[in-house]
């Protein structure tokens, strides 16, 4: 069976190679960029492209209900896509980077969601897909507020889906690792400017590990379209999925560590709670 899809980002990226894996095996697609065309050829009447800034609450609402509209009535699969990263020291960031960070990549999948949820909840069966990333699940240096708010995203989901499973609404976050797109390039990564001192180590060395990635990384975006693709039809899809060997390698570690820390504190932790009083 056909899907119709609400796609956030559709002009690059992960956002880019879904929306033409969908496409591909004929489902239609209404997809949101900022500006221009997406490079993307399509049967007539499959791909819609609306214009958005998902910083712009009443253009999300408008849009959404434009997305229904274009679709018949009905939306299978929602997914949050756009956003973009802010690397650098936390203490360089200013506060209009880490706001317009947030209106993005938090305000922007929550306005989206809270748009569709009334007609997802009548129809009695979508998916509700936000791409988060894997510094939101085990976050590096030079990233903090990025992951900030991934983790924020990944939050909502996991809360969202204990909400709306019983309707039928089935939600995935997906966490990619580093993959061979210009998520890297000034179209999708903001730089604070560096102003601090003492960060050579850690901010620095990160900063440089980032530049050195660009075109080098493992991920391939069209598997991973396929992957998404798998996921939104299976019967039961993950809450949490990984996308990558390098999320897989960073997320273990995170895991195993944080098992490691709370073994060690267990003691003090459990030490909280009030004495049990004995009966009388």
């Amino acid at each position: 069976m056909t899907k119709h899809w609400f796609i956030t980002g559709i002009s690059r990226g992960l956002g880019l190679a879904l929306a033409k894996a969908a496409l591909a095996r004929g489902d239609t697609v209404v997809g949101t960029v900022r500006s221009g065309a997406p490079p993307i050829e399509a049967e007539a009447g499959k791909l819609h492209v609306l214009m958005l800034d998902v910083t712009d609450g009443a253009a999300i609402t408008a849009a959404v209900d434009e997305a229904f509209r274009l679709a018949g009535g009905r939306l299978d699969v929602v997914v949050n896509n756009a956003g973009y990263g802010l690397l650098g020291a936390l203490e360089d960031a200013t506060d209009a980077e880490a706001e317009r960070l947030f209106a993005t990549d938090v305000f922007g999948p929550f306005k989206v969601i809270r748009a569709a949820l009334p007609r997802l909840r009548a129809q009695g069966e979508a998916r509700i897909v936000n791409i988060t990333s894997i510094a939101g699940r085990a976050p590096g240096a030079a990233s903090a507020l990025y992951a900030a708010a991934k983790y924020a995203l990944e939050g909502l989901t996991a809360s969202l889906h204990q909400e709306v499973a019983p309707l039928g609404v089935k939600v995935t976050a997906v966490a990619p690792g580093a993959f061979r797109t210009d998520f890297l390039s000034a179209h999708s990564i903001r730089l604070s400017e560096t102003r601090a001192e003492g960060y050579g180590g850690t901010v620095g060395k990160a900063s440089h590990a980032f530049s050195s990635m660009a075109g080098q990384q493992r991920g391939d975006p069209d598997r991973a379209a396929r992957a998404l693709l798998r996921i939104v039809d299976a019967p039961d899809p993950p809450l949490n999925l990984l996308l990558g060997s390098d999320a897989l390698r960073r997320a273990r570690a995170k895991h195993a560590a944080v098992e490691a820390e709370i073994d060690t504190w267990e003691d003090l932790t459990i030490s909280t709670d009030f004495p049990e009083v004995e009966a009388r």
